[in-house]
């Protein structure tokens, strides 16, 4: 009879303290890139004292966390944390910038970049909120456009990127890709931003190039020493231009007018 009540007692305390068991909020979320081939990011977190929190972090140092950050080589998902504590004063995640960077050449210096974000608050007017699927994926969208233009006495042929934001019905808007989370809506989930990339490439500088049926030829100006070179409405004065690659070119992006096939 002793054993058989002491049994019941243990019983009973393991089925306490199975009932009484707390599931452990989770403190990340992941940021998840859909990008173009090519394209690579680095992201910075920044951290505030959370809410209801009067410390202060001496000198600012080490509020900000870098993710992705070795030598642009692209390394996927991003696992960022919503809560820190630096120097005994609790943070909480305030803000991601995210820089988009796409590569269109070898050479070390062969990349632009633009710029995403994530601001991330303690509470959100409901219209402000980025939604997440049931399960717990949220998505957010860009498309990115590079534009072209000549530096340097030989016209070498540069790029730039620039990333506008979009939404879910793929209208491009004036302001670079964004949304906004609470911390409690990050727990644990997913963010992804897809980026596009824009199909026409353009001019960086109007007035620079004129569009021709097979792309666009770069205005001489008064001389290859004139930098700016507006074609001021001459369309028959036209410059060599030197592509990433070294060729010397006509047009762009084509490089020579006869694209076609010789037999």
């Amino acid at each position: 009879m002793r054993n058989l009540k002491r049994g019941l007692i243990l019983s009973g305390c393991l089925g306490l303290l199975v009932g009484c068991t707390t599931v452990k909020t989770p403190n990340t979320f992941m940021f998840v890139p859909d990008f173009p081939p090519g394209f690579k990011y680095d992201l910075t977190a920044t951290y505030v004292p959370a809410k209801g929190q009067t410390c202060t972090v001496p000198g600012g140092r080490n509020t900000q966390l870098g993710f992705n950050k070795t030598n642009m080589k692209y390394e996927g998902t991003s696992e960022i944390p919503l809560y820190r504590t630096v120097s005994e004063c609790p943070l909480a995640l305030n803000y991601i910038e995210i820089k988009v960077i796409g590569i269109y050449g070898s050479g070390r210096s062969n990349f632009s970049y633009d710029y995403a974000s994530i601001a991330v608050r303690p509470e959100l007017l409901e219209r402000q909120m980025g939604t997440f699927s049931e399960d717990g994926k949220g998505e957010f969208y860009g498309e990115c456009r590079w534009s072209f233009r000549t530096v340097g006495p030989h016209r070498s042929l540069i790029k730039l990127l620039t990333c506008k934001n979009m939404d879910a019905q793929g209208n491009v808007l004036r302001t670079r890709p964004s949304t906004a989370y609470t911390l409690t809506q990050l727990e644990g989930k997913k963010v992804t931003l897809k980026v596009r990339l824009a199909s026409e490439e353009l001019p960086a500088i109007g007035d620079t190039w004129i569009k021709v049926p097979r792309g666009w030829k770069r205005c001489m100006g008064d001389n290859f020493e004139d930098q700016y070179a507006f074609c001021y409405g001459n369309d028959t004065n036209f410059s060599t231009f030197k592509m990433v690659d070294g060729r010397v070119c006509t047009i762009y992006p084509g490089c020579t007018e006869n694209t076609e096939e010789k037999p």
